[in-house]
């Protein structure tokens, strides 16, 4: 399984970006959790957010509860993080990840695949 990440950018303060990720094969991860992390320069890898199978269960980290969202379209094999009133501590490299289990996770132990990650700047 491969995924490819793409939709990073430098923005301003206050825009949006909508960040996507695919997966190859074609539905070989539809019976999988996918999430999202993030890493800035100097720090962990940290959870953004996840989304289980059939879109029906959705986990955030609570510094962009209200302002992102994920969402995922099996039959593209995509799965999307938009982004709203970003702020300059949202700037990471931003990996999607797809998980063993069916509900995806916050602790990236549980993913196995990963991409290879977008940039995503923001100036305050």
């Amino acid at each position: 399984v491969q995924l490819q990440a793409s939709g990073g950018g430098l923005v301003q303060a206050g825009d949006s970006l909508r960040l996507s990720c695919t997966a190859s094969p074609r539905r070989t991860v539809s019976n999988n959790g996918l999430g999202w992390f993030r890493q800035a320069p100097g720090k962990e890898r940290e959870f953004v957010a996840h989304i289980s199978w059939n879109g029906g269960v959705t986990n955030y980290v609570d510094s962009v509860k209200g302002r992102f969202s994920i969402s995922r379209d099996n039959a593209k094999s995509t799965v999307y993080l938009q982004m709203n009133n970003l702020k300059p501590e949202d700037a990471a490299v931003y990996y999607c990840a797809a998980a063993r289990t069916a509900i995806g996770s916050s602790d990236s132990r549980y993913y196995n695949y990963w991409g290879q990650g977008t940039q995503v700047t923001v100036s305050s």
